[in-house]
């Protein structure tokens, strides 16, 4: 058996700075709403700032006449789109690219305003969004012009393949990354050609409209873009109706409904929904470089990220040390509320999470689980902070031993050997990310492919897939359909058309000759083809 460390002492308390930014006025709030589809007469919703309670911005409630309206406009819109040159739309991106480098404190105080998360891990979303506008300008005339194929009879056959917008596209990104969820699931449907009516969560809505405006003031065309506001048993059916495909990033639940839907009327969906991630240390691994790395797995944005690690298995030659060297870590955190990149955890963002996160953990002491770190909301730091928590001892009957936690919680385990760990990582319906930490690369990236997930990363959380833009990210099994980033990332927004042009001679004989000696022909032809070594 090995030792349980001691608990570590409660994660430093940050000094309190919450008050909105200056700028932050509700006169520039009121900008930001006026880009939501929405009647003028519209009712309002008010949202409230995580750090501390108090209320943040009114924003208008779209009916769903206001997003069939919106749909209308974006289908005439999308025409001129999607007849603009391919340079034109790259460099709209790449002056966006410039425009989110140069404002990016705006948008930094909007998601810390409206999420809670640290700015540091505000900061990671600007750097996702530049890296997607530019890769995309730049990559977009690849994927997208027309490419000749191999005809069926060679030199007689002329082959090429389009790809053509689906039209338009309905997003609905979720609160936890407003911007890298929001604009960066709409970048490439944009460079494809197509319109997109989008539905931001209506907590962190701010964020994605000024992304709106800033793509606005880069050049997009008006209606080519457009954002309502609403719940999803309001309106989530008028953007299905509507849509010729769908982006959709949430829970699985709600991706099982839209790809049923979906389904119905036979369009698109990219769907990326739950996680329940593992990180895998292995005996060889170092252990103050896989403990670094289990802090920036488990706590970035308060837990609140999908790819976030919520398992950790560890070898059991290295518990002990690594387990200790993991609780001091985490204990050493400073947890609190600053528009600063002092802060290292920040606040959970809806009373919700909250409640869903002290509700795991409580059920889990409550039958015997231990507390290694963490384990309490701080409501001395504001309503929605919960300390970084470590729990070892967690069995199947506790809730947050296979349900997705989604908080700054993680559940650490003991294996005996790596077939032990595989099969604990993968003893889940899920499979969007994991972790392998390893002193030999080699050995690490084979027990990495046999993880199944998504994206898995070596000696890394998940920035390093994450951030490998031109591969594909997405979920296995529960975890969704569909990828975003690379060629799928922009494929998936278009139709493929084969136009295939025959010359001279097809597949059917001349008058002259009959069908026994025209077959015969063909059958030489191939059997010559074959030897030749064509495909």
């Amino acid at each position: 058996m090995v030792a349980e460390p001691a608990t570590a002492p409660s994660p430093t308390t940050a000094p309190r700075r919450a008050g909105l930014p200056a700028w932050l006025t509700p006169a520039r709030i009121e900008r930001l709403a006026a880009h939501v589809s929405a009647a003028p007469d519209a009712g309002r919703v008010t949202t409230n700032a995580p750090y501390t309670g108090a209320p943040l911005a009114g924003l208008p409630v779209s009916a769903p006449t206001d997003v069939e309206d919106a749909f209308a406009r974006a289908r005439i819109a999308q025409k001129t789109w999607a007849a603009t040159p391919l340079s034109a739309r790259r460099r709209i991106l790449l002056r966006f690219h410039d425009l989110v480098l140069a404002r990016q404190d705006e948008v930094l105080d909007l998601m810390q305003a409206e999420n809670g998360k640290t700015r540091r891990d505000a900061f990671l979303e600007v750097t996702d969004i530049a890296i997607t506008s530019r890769y995309y300008a730049r990559t977009a005339a690849k994927y997208l012009e027309p490419k000749r194929r191999r005809g069926a009879i060679p030199l007689l056959t002329h082959t090429t393949e389009l790809r053509h917008p689906k039209g338009v596209v309905a997003v609905i990104s979720p609160w936890n990354y407003p911007l890298s969820m929001a604009a960066g699931d709409a970048l490439p449907a944009l460079m494809a050609g197509n319109a997109v009516v989008q539905k931001p969560d209506t907590q962190t809505a701010l964020s994605a409209l000024w992304a709106l405006g800033l793509m606005r003031e880069a050049g997009l065309p008006a209606g080519v873009w457009q954002m309502v506001i609403g719940r999803g048993s309001s309106i989530g059916g008028a953007l299905m109706d509507n849509a010729d495909f769908m982006m959709f990033t949430g829970s699985t639940a709600s991706g099982r409904r839209i790809a049923r839907d979906a389904g119905e009327r036979l369009i698109g969906a990219s769907l990326e929904l739950g996680g329940k991630n593992a990180m895998i240390v292995l005996d060889d691994a170092d252990i103050d470089q896989a403990a670094d790395g289990a802090v920036a797995a488990c706590f970035p944005s308060a837990g609140q990220l999908c790819v976030s690690i919520e398992r950790l298995y560890v070898a059991e030659s290295l518990w002990d040390r690594f387990v200790a060297a993991f609780v001091a870590r985490t204990g050493r955190l400073r947890i609190g509320a600053a528009f600063d990149y002092g802060v290292d955890v920040g606040s959970l963002t809806t009373p919700s999470q909250l409640d869903t996160v002290t509700a795991h953990v409580d059920d889990a002491v409550a039958k015997g689980a231990t507390v290694l770190a963490g384990g309490k909301a701080r409501p001395d730091l504001g309503p929605l902070f919960y300390e970084p928590t470590i729990l070892t001892g967690v069995t199947p009957d506790m809730t947050l031993y296979a349900e997705e936690t989604f908080g700054p919680v993680v559940s650490i385990y003991p294996y005996r050997d790596v077939e032990e760990a595989i099969e604990l990582a993968n003893s889940t319906p899920y499979g969007l990310n994991a972790s392998v930490w390893s002193g030999d690369g080699a050995r690490g990236r084979a027990v990495a492919a046999r993880v199944r997930a998504g994206t898995v990363n070596v000696n890394e959380a998940f920035a390093a897939a994450w951030g490998s833009i031109d591969a594909p990210m997405g979920g296995m099994g529960d975890s969704g359909l569909g990828r975003r980033h690379g060629a799928d990332g922009i494929l998936k927004y278009t139709e493929a058309q084969t136009v295939a042009h025959q010359r001279v001679q097809g597949f059917y004989p001349p008058a002259r000759i009959s069908p026994e000696t025209w077959a015969a022909l063909l059958t030489g032809a191939l059997k010559a083809m074959k030897a030749a070594g064509l495909r």
